[in-house]
Formats: C-alpha cells, sequence, structure tokens
C-alpha cells in the first residue's frame, strides 16, 4: 500500500524513560494496524524494534528503531527512540525527524528523568505533543494520580482526552471525554457504548478540565470560558486541535500496550491532531560554500535535502544509513553531495526500515524516512543534498561523553584490529570518542555511562578485536621538592672494546619550566660529543619517572663534571650513566607525586545541592562557588583529584536520578596526599615485580 503524497505521512516520536513502555506501545501499534501478525515481547527479545543483539540480552532500547505502519491509508513513521540515560543524544536526534511527539509514562508512578528530558527537548522545539498513560493493566496503576502530577509540574496545558474503564486486571476500555462515549475492548475489537453509570461523575470531571484547556489553545475561546459560556463541542474540537498544534495543548492519553487497550485512539490522535510534513513549513540552513542561507520546503518537487539521523555499523550488512527527506524526492541511483564532508555519494536500493526489516521502495518523498547502505563518507548528522543546489542543515550535538575507561586487547591480532574497529564504532555513534593516552599508555574509550561502553566493548568484538575493559590508569605526574646532587657512572667490560661513562650531576626544582638541562662542564672533564648523550639519558630517565613509572616535570639538571676513557667512552655509555645518575639523584631530592586537579561543573537542581556538595567534599574536593542559571537549577564550580572523579559520572546519577549532568578539564597538578601517593608506589613497584 502506498500513501497519497506528503500529506499521507505522519513522522511521530515514542520518548519516555527506560522501561515506560515505548517498545511495547510500538508493537501493539504496528499489531493493531495489521503490519504483523503477532506481538513480540521485550522480555523474550522478539519484538521488531528491539532487534539488536544486546537490546535482545539487556531487555532495553539502545538504538532509535523506525517501524511504519498504515492506518487509514495514511503512512505512519514511528521512531521508537531509547529511554535509558546513556543514549539520551538518540532523543535528540530523533527529535529533529519528526513532528510530533509522543511521551509515555507508566501509570505507578510520577514521570521520572527520561520523561522531562523528553518534555522539554519537545517544548524546545515546539513540537505537538501528547502524553500516553501506559500500562493501566498493572498493580497499583493511578491514572488520577499521574494526570494530577502533570498538570501541578506544567499547569492547565495538560488536557487528559481520555479516562480508563477500569485498572490493573479490570481494565477493559477508555472513555473519551471529547465524544463522551465508551469504548470497549482490545487491538481492534472495540465497541462504541455509552458511558457506565458508576463513571459518569468521574468523566464529567475531566471533561470540564478538557475543556478548560481547550479554551486555553484558542484566544477567542478563553475569553467566551472566562465569561462564564459554554463551548460548543465544535468549539471544543477547534481548541483543542489549534492547541495541540501551537504546543499550548498536551492531550493525555491511557490504556495498556501489552492489552492493546487504547491503540485505536492513540493511532486516530496521530492521524487527525498531529501535523504532517508539509504543515511544518520550510527547514532552513546554509549554503555550504559561501555560508549563504537556504532554505527548502517540505515538497517533493523541491531540490532534495535530506539528513541523516542515524548510523549503524554491521560486520555483515555493512554501514546502513537511516535519513529523513526534508525536501524533494529520492529515488536509487541519485547522485547527491554531502554537504557536510563536500564528498559525492550515489545511492543504491532505499528501503523503509521497520526494525531489521526493510521493504524495497521506488522513491521516497518529501517527509518520508528510509534507509540505504553503504555509503562510503556518510555519518550521523550528515545532509546529503541536490549537487546543483547544496544545503547543510542543522543537526544536534550529541552530550559530551562524561565517562571513561580503558580497554586492553588481549592478543596482538586483537591489537592490530582494534584501530578499524574504533573507527566503525566512532562512525555509527556520535556520543561516543576514543584516545590513546600518552602518559599511561592506555587506549581510552569515553561514552555516557558504563552500559553504553560495555555495548561498545561488544561491538568491537564483533568486529573481531577482542579486547576487555582495565582499571583507567590516572595520569599522575612525579618532581623533586630538595636540592641533591650525585653521580652515575656506567662501567661494562665483556671483553673487547668496553662502556665507559660518568657524569656528575645537581637536581633542584624547576617550578613550571619542566626538564631543564645546564650544561656545566669545565675542562673537558666530558667530550663535547658525549654532552647531548647525558642530556639524552636524563630525559629518557625522567619519562620513566622515580618511584610511581610517571612522567617527571619541573626539574632543573645541572651537569658538572664527569670522566671519560678514550677507548670505551661512547654516546651509548653516556646515555646509560645519564639514566643512573637521574635515578639514583632523584631519590635523595625528595620526590614527590602530584596529581592532576579537575574543574568540574555540576548542573543540578536546586533540592539536589546539598547532596552534590557533601560527595564532592567526600571526594576531597573544593567548592569554589555556585551559580544559578535559570529556575530551579544551579550550577556548582568546584576543584577536585582526577583519581576521584573516575566513575563520578555513574555516583552523580544515582544521587539526583539522572537529574545532574557536569562537565570537567584538568586544571593543574598539586601534590597528592602521602598515604594516596604510598599506594600509587606500592601498585607500581608490584605490578613492575609482576612484569
Amino acid at each position: 500500500m502506498q500513501q497519497n503524497g506528503v500529506e499521507a505521512i505522519r513522522n511521530v516520536g515514542l520518548f519516555g524513560h527506560q522501561g515506560s513502555g515505548k517498545t511495547s506501545l510500538t508493537e501493539a501499534l504496528l499489531y493493531v494496524a495489521g503490519a504483523i501478525d503477532r506481538l513480540g515481547r521485550t522480555d523474550d527479545g522478539t519484538t521488531v524494534c528491539d532487534f539488536d543483539t544486546e537490546e535482545q540480552k539487556r531487555h532495553i532500547s539502545i538504538n532509535t528503531a523506525i517501524a511504519a505502519l498504515f492506518w487509514n491509508d495514511v503512512r505512519i513513521n514511528i521512531v521508537d527512540a531509547p529511554g535509558y540515560l546513556d543514549f539520551i543524544g538518540e532523543v535528540q536526534s530523533a527529535m529533529q525527524v519528526v513532528e510530533s511527539a509522543v511521551i509515555v509514562t507508566p501509570a505507578q508512578n510520577e514521570p521520572e528523568v527520561g520523561f522531562d528530558i523528553a518534555w522539554n527537548t519537545a517544548a524546545a522545539r515546539n513540537l505537538p505533543r501528547a502524553v500516553f498513560v501506559n500500562k493501566m493493566d498493572r498493580e497499583n496503576a493511578d491514572f488520577d494520580g499521574v494526570v494530577t502530577g502533570l498538570r501541578a509540574r506544567y499547569g492547565n496545558c495538560i488536557a487528559p482526552m481520555q479516562i480508563p474503564i477500569g485498572a490493573g486486571e479490570s481494565l477493559r476500555g477508555v472513555i473519551d471525554l471529547i465524544e463522551m462515549k465508551a469504548f470497549i475492548g482490545t487491538g481492534r475489537e472495540v465497541e462504541c457504548q455509552e458511558i457506565p453509570q458508576d463513571l459518569l461523575p468521574e468523566a464529567q470531571r475531566y471533561r470540564e478540565l478538557l475543556v478548560e484547556s481547550a479554551a486555553e489553545g484558542d484566544d477567542e475561546l478563553i475569553e467566551k470560558f472566562l465569561g462564564g459560556e459554554t463551548l460548543t463541542h465544535d468549539e471544543v474540537v477547534r481548541g483543542l486541535h489549534e492547541g495541540i498544534d501551537a504546543g499550548k495543548v498536551v492531550p493525555v492519553l491511557c490504556g495498556s500496550a501489552l492489552k492493546d487497550v487504547g491503540m485505536t485512539d492513540l493511532l486516530d490522535i496521530i492521524l487527525h491532531e498531529f501535523p504532517n510534513p508539509t504543515e511544518v513549513g520550510k527547514v532552513h540552513g546554509v549554503h555550504p560554500v559561501n555560508g549563504g542561507e537556504e532554505s527548502r520546503h517540505c515538497a517533493e518537487t523541491d531540490p532534495v535535502a535530506a539528513i541523516v539521523f542515524k548510523t549503524i555499523a554491521d560486520p555483515f550488512l555493512g554501514t546502513l544509513s537511516y535519513f529523513r527527506v526534508m525536501s524533494g524526492t529520492i529515488k536509487p541511483g541519485l547522485n547527491l553531495l554531502n554537504a557536510t564532508s563536500m564528498k559525492e555519494e550515489r545511492l543504491g536500493q532505499i528501503y523503509h526500515p521497520r526494525g531489521k526489516n526493510q521493504e524495497p521502495a521506488q522513491q521516497l518523498l518529501a517527509g518520508d524516512i528510509g534507509v540505504t547502505a553503504k555509503l562510503l563518507d556518510t555519518h550521523t548528522g550528515d545532509t546529503i543534498c541536490d549537487t546543483g543546489r547544496p544545503i547543510r542543515l542543522d543537526f544536534p550535538n550529541y552530550p559530551e561523553p562524561c565517562f571513561e575507561q580503558a580497554i586492553h586487547a588481549k592478543t596482538k591480532v586483537d591489537e592490530d584490529k582494534m584501530g578499524p574497529a574504533l573507527q566503525r564504532v566512532s562512525a555509527s555513534d556520535p556520543a561516543f570518542r576514543t584516545f590513546r593516552d600518552p602518559e599511561t599508555g592506555q587506549t581510552v574509550i569515553c561514552g555516557a555511562g558504563e552500559t553504553h561502553l560495555a555495548i561498545v566493548v561488544e561491538r568491537l568484538r564483533k568486529f573481531g578485536s577482542n579486547v576487555e575493559i582495565v582499571d583507567r590508569k590516572v595520569p599522575y605526574r612525579e618532581t623533586i621538592s630538595a636540592k641533591a646532587e650525585g653521580q652515575g657512572r656506567h662501567k661494562k667490560q665483556t671483553g673487547g672494546r668496553g662502556q665507559f661513562g660518568d657524569c656528575h650531576i645537581r637536581m633542584e626544582p624547576n617550578p613550571g619550566k619542566g626538564i631543564e638541562f645546564v650544561d656545566a662542564i669545565v675542562g673537558g672533564s666530558i667530550p663535547r660529543q658525549f654532552i647531548p648523550a647525558v642530556e639524552k639519558g636524563i630525559r629518557q630517565a625522567a619519562a620513566t619517572g622515580i618511584q610511581a613509572g610517571c612522567n617527571a616535570i619541573d626539574i632543573k639538571v645541572t651537569c658538572y663534571d664527569g670522566s671519560y676513557h678514550d677507548v670505551d667512552s661512547s654516546e651509548a655509555a653516556f646515555i646509560m650513566a645519564g639514566i643512573i645518575a637521574f635515578n639514583s639523584v632523584a631519590l635523595k631530592a625528595h620526590p614527590v607525586l602530584l596529581e592532576p586537579i579537575m574543574t568540574v561543573e555540576v548542573t543540578i537542581p536546586d533540592a539536589m545541592l546539598g547532596d552534590v556538595m557533601s560527595d564532592l567534599t567526600s571526594k576531597r574536593g573544593r567548592i569554589l562557588g555556585t551559580e544559578s542559571t535559570a529556575a530551579g537549577v544551579t550550577v556548582l564550580k568546584a576543584s577536585v583529584p582526577h583519581s576521584e572523579m573516575l566513575r563520578y559520572a555513574i555516583d552523580l546519577r544515582s544521587i539526583t536520578r539522572g537529574r545532574g549532568s557536569f562537565r570537567a578539564e584538568v586544571s593543574h597538578y598539586e601534590e597528592t596526599p602521602a598515604h594516596i601517593a604510598q599506594q600509587v608506589i606500592a601498585e607500581h613497584q608490584k605490578e613492575n615485580g609482576a612484569n
């Protein structure tokens, strides 16, 4: 079945906190619309949208998934976004390609942080949205409590359009507060009846809330309502439609994804109340060459422009690029320009996605969502467009990674494959970063949390690199705190020509100036040609540390005397003499361990300020100040040792229940407390002994 033009397309995103039932809701909508013939379950790993092996194993969504269905000859592209906080960047990218949002919350408790993130993101884009109160079939379902909490938080824009008939095991349908009718049944087998008498008072009470919200959606209606006049049925419908379209009214629906209750009503709301792509207006961007403003209408006759919002790297299928057509018509074999990389791409076959399954498409109209394979230089966030009319569209930046771990390849073969595997994972995941720490020698992976990086490791293994997560080393440094001097003498006789090098050095603190070498040799006690070798040895020794194997810094080394042998002295011998001199004298110069100190900015709700301050103080942190940046939000600034921040992303999420965020960067180095320095040195010596 094909839709009849751009007006017959709806793109709707399902958002909400982890466990609210978004994927089950998608499954139920597909089933009710006849797109699938059996219901899968997330617990069994059999749903359309959770097709990744890691999703099936962990029973959480980690990828944005797209599934299309038809409802009354209209194609509805459902974009199911993850709710787990490690994958919040997926929410932002999904919001870019839909015209409306359904934010899902369970009926058992107040909305959690994933709901708030989705609400705020949708509100920032002024997306029409609805709330679906799911799991009304479960124990302790409290629709009234959820609605009361939402209205307390967001005001009269919360407009309940339905109330449930029963709850828990007795759930059997919903009451439509616009038509004031009861719809009893599950799936497509729904019967319209009169409202049961015992529920009529509650329905009338909620109807008054709905009418109030409808009136606020239209200036003329609010005057009539405040004047005490009764709004007609048509006026209520008009007020709701205009209010939803403007983001002033947020309808609240209810039901159960597992019992298929409320699905037809939700599809009808998407069809009749949410906008089609042409109603949103033009999309704006810039010319990739001259930087001038460009815009496109969501029309099939406009020049082609599409944005790639999701990339999946698969070891068997290659790279899959999911894109939203913003304007024009896309067909297989089309040559398009990547306006981000300025490279041309030739499209192969294009598809309508439905989870892991794909339906071949002859063309994709403006407003539609599709997927193609094997684009060579196109990644998430890139714009592909008409080569003669280029445009680069805005795409939101993913949150910066805040959690780091180190990885180690198990074998030499795994190490050889690790680099290419990391590149493929990085290309498909904008929330992931990786780098090699030159001070610790570790390969570091950065992401949004433990689960995110655990999944990255599994993906690396799929690409043939068997790696394991190891402890992240802190890039400590070493220096000295007193002046000392001594000798480095290297003498070796093995038959034939021997090795001889001898130097006397003086070491002293050199704050902020790194390793400074001073040649104070007079009288030729060390020939000129061997002085650079002494310096080379000293710098080599400094790079391997004094006691803890860390890079030594801020030391002034003066070479003031020495001796040589006419035959046995060589550059290599004086390099060894420099190393021996540094290692012996540094131990006499009161060596100290320096730890990196980070400047940390934590953004948190005001109510959680005390708990966060207390936690940072327990981590040896110094509070530098606080600043209110928005209503109910505080930015806390602190100075905290790096070693205490290794798992802070996890700690902060636990303390704030996911409502806090932070950013940190190394500011300076300070002397490490003695008891911690002893532990670091002991660990290094133990590791060295083991090696």
